[in-house]
């Protein structure tokens, strides 16, 4: 019997923040504080009998971000799934279960998310040690935290009160409640918090889902049978997972099944999926602030203010959440933080690039930062990892500018092989073949000023790559 974690790292890109090292303050990446919350969460497993290489689930975007994190922490041999699309919880699972079974049908999925806090690791391999019991004997396992407070941020789990083994038989999933209701919850003493971590089987989870959700299965199957190898990744087919309707693992199947149990755990548990979690578990100041980055707060408390990006002044405000980055600035009160989700809608239905994409991108080489932009230009900062190389390329419809910011670069310019230091640029015309390279063991900084009539990503013609990418 394998144990196969299955990380659900986010889809869409809302949930992807926890892999991210720099972007958030050193007491939330991990209570040892040297790994991000991505690679804690497989790195607690570690201990626990029969464990396999993780699967994890993640948007084509972030690909490169999640490798990384995953070989800073010695794991080559994962399984990382690319969605498309987002398409929830759902489709995801049933990705990993469909793509397990091609080899190991009596595999057991402990399905996590990147972004939980959980401080007694010995109690968590307890419940975990629990539910795989339940798992072989078919049962749909959701692990439950036993509720510190009543708490209206989490959805809750009615148990029954009869023990079997260590687990209770789900009667009801509650959706979030109003305190009133969260409060005769705790007394009460037999509901506990959803916390979205699950384990069953494979083949058990695609039989049921087969039941109660049978079009995300013909669409999964449909997107993992016309799947293809991109360098150590799997993509999805988009057209097929597409078709795949929307729903989370507790819509779709949990809350429709009569073989759900609920296994309790009490292990320190946070979602740190909201930023008003974030200021629940941090070290506050005088004021119960939590501050990060370039802040001047005065006369201000009870509030989280985080800015990443440049300076933030805040003068007499109380239980705010006050979040600057790069790529956009958040201010809300803290009981109104949870509708960023409707904010999400809301740039989905317009069509805004915020929603999919981030201004920090990784490749395989390093990664890029879009400074800025307008029309007919574009200005980006490239960071080149020591012995990477861009592929080399051409543009239709631009023109480069390089100038070397530290380290060397070695540069292919047409015909022409420059070697470039800090201070030294060069000018790469449109349909110019052309690469970058970095030969040395620094990291290499470029500024890129882009010009033309249309400065999109899909305009490359790649000749040679050593990642094995194609065109786009």
């Amino acid at each position: 019997m394998k144990l196969i974690p299955v990380i659900l790292s986010g889809g869409s890109g809302t949930r992807l923040w926890p892999l991210s090292r720099k972007q958030y303050p050193k007491q939330y990446l991990s209570l040892k504080g040297d790994n991000t919350m991505f690679q804690e969460t497989i790195l607690r497993l570690d201990g626990l009998e029969n464990i396999a290489s993780p699967i994890i689930i993640c948007n084509s975007d972030h690909r490169f971000l999640v490798a990384e994190q995953l070989q800073q922490i010695g794991i080559s041999d994962a399984t990382i799934l690319l969605e498309p699309i987002g398409r929830n919880t759902a489709p995801a699972i049933a990705a990993a279960a469909i793509q397990v079974i091609k080899d190991d049908d009596n595999a057991i999925l402990l399905v996590l998310s990147a972004d939980h806090l959980i401080e007694d690791v010995a109690a968590f391999h307890k419940a975990i040690k629990t539910a795989i019991k339940q798992a072989l004997v078919g049962k749909l396992v959701i692990f439950g935290v036993v509720p510190k407070d009543a708490n209206t941020s989490y959805g809750y789990i009615k148990s029954s009160k009869k023990n079997s083994n260590g687990a209770y038989k789900v009667e009801q999933f509650v959706e979030k409640p109003d305190l009133k209701t969260a409060e005769s919850y705790l007394r009460q003493g037999n509901y506990l918090w959803n916390s979205g971590m699950f384990m069953f089987k494979a083949e058990t989870l695609v039989d049921e889902l087969t039941a109660s959700s049978p079009d995300i299965v013909k669409a999964v199957s449909s997107a993992i049978k016309n799947a293809t190898k991109d360098l150590d990744f799997i993509r999805l087919e988009e057209q097929s997972f597409s078709l795949s309707p929307n729903d989370s693992i507790d819509y779709a199947l949990m809350e429709n099944s009569n073989n759900v149990v609920v296994v309790p755990l009490d292990a320190g548990w946070s979602d740190l999926g909201s930023w008003c979690s974030l200021h629940d578990i941090g070290n506050k100041d005088q004021n119960n602030n939590i501050i990060s980055g370039d802040v001047i707060a005065l006369e201000s408390s009870n509030s989280y203010i985080k800015s990443d990006h440049h300076m933030v002044v805040v003068i007499g405000v109380d239980n705010m959440i006050i979040v600057d980055t790069p790529d956009a600035t958040l201010i809300s009160t803290k009981d109104k933080a949870q509708q960023v989700k409707v904010v999400v809608q809301k740039l989905q239905k317009e069509g805004r690039s915020e929603e999919q994409f981030h201004r920090k991108v990784y490749r395989p080489w390093g990664w890029y930062d879009s400074i800025e932009s307008g029309k007919h230009f574009q200005v980006k900062r490239l960071e080149v990892n020591p012995g990477a190389k861009l592929s080399l390329q051409m543009h239709h419809n631009r023109a480069e500018h390089w100038v070397v910011v530290s380290g060397t670069a070695t540069v292919t310019n047409g015909e022409a092989i420059l070697t470039l230091t800090e201070g030294e640029s060069t000018y790469i015309p449109a349909c110019t073949i052309h690469s970058l390279e970095n030969k040395t063991n620094e990291q290499l900084q470029v500024i890129e000023v882009q010009s033309g009539t249309y400065l999109g990503e899909d305009d490359i013609v790649r000749f040679e790559d050593i990642y094995g990418r194609t065109k786009g």
